[in-house]
Formats: C-alpha cells, structure tokens, sequence
C-alpha cells in the first residue's frame, strides 16, 4: 500500500510539471530514448527533423553517410524512402515522421518494421515554418508491416470534407 501511495504522489508530481503525458519510455532511468539517425551530411530538412526530435525528449545519434543502405538493412522499401532514415527501439523511422507518433509507436509497441513518412511533404517536421511559406500539404504517417505493406498510421492536415 505504501508503494502505492508513493507511485500516485510522482504521478501528481509529474502531471503537476507537465511530463504526465511524456511517455514513460521516453523518461527510462532518467534518460532520454535513443535515435539513430542516417542521412546526408549537407540536408537541411534532416537537421530541422533532428532538432524537432531533441525538442520532444529524444536523444539523437547522426551519421553523416546518407540513408539508402540503412533503409535497406532495415527493410524499408524502397517505395516508402525520403531523405533520412532511424532507428529507435526496435522500430525504423524513415523520413518526416512527427515525434508525437514515434512516442505513439514506442508506447503501443504493435508487430510491425516501423514507420514512415515518404518523400518530403511540406508542413512535415523539417520541411515546415518561414522557409516554406507555412504551407501544410496533407500527408499520412504509415506503419509499415513485416510484409512491406502499409497502413495509414496517423493523417495530417487532411480535410474532413473530402470525398
């Protein structure tokens, strides 16, 4: 019972201090979870998506060396390819895939490659703000099945009105 009451107080504590909703993964032992990240050394985007994952709790590893062999070792398809390719958890992440769905990933942990994100939708992490006029193209986030096939995810800036 102790331990009970114990384990309520942190969690009014963290939901005091706004990091209830950081999932716990991403808070283990204190530490920030891991992403490998693979792309070219001169991408822009790539670096603006980096900077959007450090801004949402996840510590990031860069190599410099371009993607295109880390997506195959990871079994992404070809298809599905954007400019950089990760690694975090179990998962991999290819090209402009919110971090709110990374965490979502992490936390429902479904039997699956990864996600991804193909090409370089504007309004994306990375390919959004001033340099792109604010502009928002619809795009879906896809879980990307062992068998290479996919499944939307989660939508961005869709309409709801469309047929």
């Amino acid at each position: 019972m102790r331990h009970l009451n114990r384990r309520r107080a942190l969690v009014s504590l963290l939901g005091a201090a706004g990091l209830a909703s950081v999932p716990a993964v991403l808070r283990a032992q204190g530490q920030a979870v891991l992403v490998e990240v693979w792309k070219s050394p001169t991408c822009g985007c790539c670096k603006d998506w980096i900077t959007h994952l450090e801004a949402n709790g996840f510590r990031v590893k860069v190599n410099d060396v371009g993607n295109t062999a880390a997506r195959a070792r990871l079994k992404v398809p070809t298809k599905l390819g954007s400019c950089h390719t990760a690694w975090v958890g179990r998962y991999a992440i290819e090209g402009h895939v919110p971090a709110a769905d990374i965490q979502r990933l992490l936390k429902e942990r479904p039997e699956a490659i990864g996600l991804a994100v193909p090409g370089m939708p504007v309004g994306s992490p990375g390919m959004d703000g001033p340099a792109f006029d604010n502009q928002q193209d619809p795009y879906d986030v896809l879980l990307i099945a062992r068998d290479g096939s996919t499944q939307v995810f989660n939508s961005y800036f869709k309409s709801k009105e469309r047929s």
